[in-house]
């Protein structure tokens, strides 16, 4: 892992805290309302013009997440870096002006760190930085052009977007067809192979959260299509929307924690719905108030809204509406033990705020200054199957 040294005083570097900062309450849905620019000033946050990259030391406390806000002012292929110091595992978001997730990632840049590469429009941009265990963490986050020095090595120096090694496609173990499972250690089998009779869109699910499998998708001739770590907690997961032809392709299997732990490999038919079925489940983003997914309506929230529930790891979604601009504040608290997880959206979809542990427990808390409008809250345990939890939610308004 690179780390800053003398020589990226070419870039700002900022000591930032997670926590309140300046005002940008509209910016990403209301992410960047905690937001630092990462140039120290939004003239210095234009990444289509700075001469090197920005970069700032961020430290996460509480399970809250650090926000930095940067601009472009014409479309650039950027790349958007978070590397933790010591044992730090962070986790990225970066989110458009609407709150929208645009890229997530956990351990693309290698050692733990996170990395995001993409081209993105002229507009204002949100990267949010949280702890992957929701512990304390000091990071460095630099935000660049994908033409300046990197902060990190890179899953794909070793791992990614290389052709396959030359022959390793003729020596991986067969899967069948779409729909096939098997099981194997990375260290029993470092490559699987399936092959398609007829264009399809496809899903690779790699299942074992002790093992942390890293999966690589190439084609018939060792060419990389996709690659993935982190989809669902520790498990990876490629989901292929465009059909791919038919022929015989290759997987690539790695396990960033037990090389000897057996992970359960499979490849089936992409389903779109099952997709936002799976998002809605991990609380990445909200279900529609009229969709399959159930959603109770806890009403107007007057003053204050309680619900007693079990819970699992899958997320459980209320709504709540706000008769006025005020703050909300939401909190899941369970018994000894338990581990929460609270995440709220607008009716727009735009995420608003994110907790998983607050203080020094492991309950969770969100207050946000929110308008007028309708909320979704989602509550989950981070770790565990099921537990009670009580769900508080309260409105605030300031004084007339």
């Amino acid at each position: 892992m690179i780390f800053p040294t003398k020589t990226a005083a070419l870039a700002t570097i900022i000591f930032a805290v997670a926590g309140p900062a300046f005002a940008q309450d509209n910016l990403c849905g209301g992410s960047g309302a905690n937001g630092q620019w990462i140039g120290g000033d939004e003239a210095s946050s234009d990444i289509a013009t700075v001469e090197n990259f920005q970069e700032q030391m961020a430290l996460v406390l509480g399970g809250n997440e650090y926000v930095a806000l940067f601009s472009l002012s014409a479309p650039t292929d950027v790349r958007i870096e978070a590397a933790g110091r010591g044992a730090g595992d962070p986790v990225i978001d970066v989110l458009g002006a609407d709150g929208s997730v645009i890229i997530s990632d956990d351990d693309s840049g290698g050692n733990g760190a996170s990395r995001a590469e993409t081209f993105l429009e002229t507009g204002t941009y949100c990267m949010t930085l949280r702890s992957f265990d929701g512990g304390p963490m000091t990071a460095f986050v630099r935000v660049g052009r994908q033409d300046q020095q990197p902060l990190t090595e890179g899953i794909a120096e070793t791992a990614g977007e290389e052709p396959m090694s030359e022959g390793s496609c003729d020596t991986a173990t067969s899967l069948g067809g779409v729909g096939s499972t098997a099981t194997a250690s990375a260290a029993e089998t470092p490559y699987w192979s399936f092959t398609l009779d007829e264009a399809a869109p496809i899903s690779i699910i790699a299942e074992n959260e002790d093992a942390d499998p890293l999966i690589t998708l190439y084609d018939q001739d060792g060419e990389y299509i996709d690659d993935n770590d982190d989809f669902d907690g520790l498990n990876a997961r490629i989901n292929i929307s465009d059909p791919l032809d038919p022929g015989t392709y290759c997987i690539e299997m790695q396990a960033l924690s037990d090389n000897s732990a057996p992970i359960t490999v499979s490849v089936d038919v992409y389903d779109p719905e099952a997709a936002f079925q799976a998002l809605y489940a991990r609380g990445e983003a909200a279900p529609p108030l009229q969709g399959e997914t159930p959603v109770t309506d806890l009403g107007m929230l007057e003053t204050r809204a309680l619900q007693e529930l079990q819970v699992s790891s899958d997320v459980t979604w209320f709504s709540v509406e706000m008769p006025q601009s005020g703050l909300l504040l939401v909190e899941a608290v369970g018994g000894e033990g338990v581990d929460t997880w609270l995440v709220v959206f607008d009716d727009l979809g735009r995420r608003v705020a994110l907790n998983d542990d607050y203080g020094d427990g492991l309950d969770s808390l969100v207050a946000a200054r929110v308008p007028q409008g309708t909320y979704l809250i989602g509550v989950r345990l981070f770790e565990g199957d099921t537990g009670f939890v009580r769900l508080r939610a309260e409105r605030y308004v300031a004084p007339q």
